[in-house]
This record gives C-alpha cells, structure tokens and sequence, in this order.
C-alpha cells in the first residue's frame, strides 16, 4: 500500500491528522539511510539468479520509484528486473489486482502464466484476484 495511503488511512481510523506528505518524505528518507542493512531473500534470490534471462520478472510494489530502484540497486539486483510497477503507475493498491495486471501486461505474459512471489495477505489476495499463482514469502522471523 503506498505511503499516502497508509497515513491517510491511519489518520481516518485513529481520528489523527499526521500530514501525509510530510510523513511520507520522512519515511522514505529514514529507509533509504538503513538501505546499508537490505537483504535479499535468499531462496527468492535464489530463484531470480536461476531464472534471470529465461523468463520476464517484475516488481510490483506500494512503494515509490525511487525507493524501489534504490532498494535493487542496493541489491545488485536492478537489471534483472524487465519492468517495475510502483505507487502512483496504478489507481487501486493491493488487494486490488490492478497492479499485478499492470505488471503481466507490461512483460506481455499471461496472467495465468505468472507466478508472484508475496510478503503480504493483501498481496495474495491481489495476485489470486488477477488469476496468478503465488507464493507467501515470510517476515524474516518467521523463516527458518
């Protein structure tokens, strides 16, 4: 869910009035000051450099452009990637399939033929909604 959305909704729910640019900007600068900590995924990292050249792969993220492009180049990961789809390419963030969709239109590939790699409920549901088969990837403290 993009940043915006997040405040916005939080300021609803808790009768709070956060001002959504200005919490936007601080949490996008305080991630990119511990972008020196990201870490891949390893069995997902695993699966990119395996695939990378044989089959498109997209990211589809509530996050920012930049932060997204910082965070794979972080990575060593950015030119793996065919195509990026992020906060405000789309209207309807996730559980909406409207990203994912953009995503697969995007690579040229069939919905049906795609495979999501998901950290989030909302992102499941997202990507079943646009016919994709996915895969849960758990919070770091979850995996063994």
């Amino acid at each position: 869910m993009p940043i915006a959305e997040i405040v916005s909704t939080l300021n609803q729910r808790h009768g709070l009035s956060m001002p959504v640019e200005v919490v936007g900007h601080r949490k996008e600068s305080l991630y990119l000051d511990l972008l020196p900590q990201l870490k891949a995924v390893p069995e997902v990292l695993e699966h990119i450099e395996a695939q990378h050249g044989r089959i498109p792969f997209a990211v589809v993220s509530g996050s920012t452009r930049g932060s997204v492009t910082a965070s794979l180049d972080s990575l060593h990961l950015l030119d793996r990637f065919d195509t990026l789809v992020c906060a405000g390419d789309y209207q309807k963030s996730k559980p909406d399939p409207e990203a994912f969709l953009l995503a697969a239109a995007k690579l040229g590939v069939a919905p049906s033929a795609c495979l999501v790699f998901e950290d989030t409920d909302m992102g499941i549901q997202a990507a079943t909604a646009a016919g994709m088969t996915s895969v849960r990837v758990p919070p770091p403290w979850e995996r063994c």
